[in-house]
């Protein structure tokens, strides 16, 4: 004789999935990576790469597994952003989504799974999305910025070696500003943040410029102050 299961609700269950925001840098532009989609609903939209969470998987899997089967990407820095949950966010049917924002260097991307094709949109001209994705993708931006103060997020944007110039646009692409290049060298070398390499790399015909380096160490210690990036 079958048993009632004391702990199944007899309710209706909402559907769950995972979005992510996948932010690069191209050297000038701050980029989002946007999938199209390949089946209804939407085919043919762009929106942001993501799916139905499995039984068997937390959010934090699923996240990971959408990424890769979607745009090849396997591994990069990644946090959980927010729960979105408006009623009619789905024609499908009631969808709760939690949404990551993740952070990877310019890389080729090919789309897979239910993605027709995936590529790099800079913000400037992303197209409406799919879904509910253009309020998330404004969201995981707030974010962005502010999480560039308190943790050394911007250099998962650039390679392992980098000049300032390259740090310095990378910040006003992310910040949406401009700064004086004398002042913004003076602040970074005085946190301690960068490590000079005894490389340099020709900026342009006539000067060289200095390569550096990300130092985790001082980020740490510096954190622990209570570290807060202001320009």
């Amino acid at each position: 004789m079958e048993t009632q299961n004391l702990f199944c609700y007899p309710h209706p269950h909402p559907a769950v999935t995972t979005d992510c925001v996948i932010f690069s840098f191209d050297g000038m532009r701050l980029q989002v990576l946007l999938i199209e989609r390949g089946i209804e609903p939407f085919k043919g939209r762009w929106a942001l790469p993501g799916g139905f969470v499995r039984i068997d998987e937390s959010a934090d899997e699923c996240a990971r597994r959408e990424l890769r089967e979607e745009t090849g990407i396997a591994e990069c820095y990644m946090e959980q952003l927010q729960a979105f949950s408006a009623v009619n966010r789905d024609p499908r049917e009631r969808v709760i989504t939690i949404a990551y924002y993740a952070l990877v260097r310019n890389q080729e991307v090919v789309g897979g799974d239910d993605a027709a094709r995936a590529r790099w949109v800079a913000l400037d001209d992303v197209p409406p999305l799919a879904f509910d994705h253009d309020h998330i993708l404004r969201v995981a931006l707030t974010r962005l910025r502010q999480d560039i103060h308190f943790k050394p997020i911007g250099f998962e944007l650039l390679p392992e070696q980098f000049t300032m110039k390259d740090l310095q646009m990378l910040y006003e692409a992310i910040l949406d500003v401009h700064f004086d290049r004398r002042n913004f060298h003076k602040k970074m070398m005085h946190l301690d943040l960068l490590i000079a390499t005894n490389e340099t790399t020709r900026q342009s015909p006539k000067r060289d410029a200095m390569l550096y380096r990300f130092n985790a160490t001082s980020y740490d210690q510096l954190k622990q102050k209570g570290f807060r990036l202001e320009f």
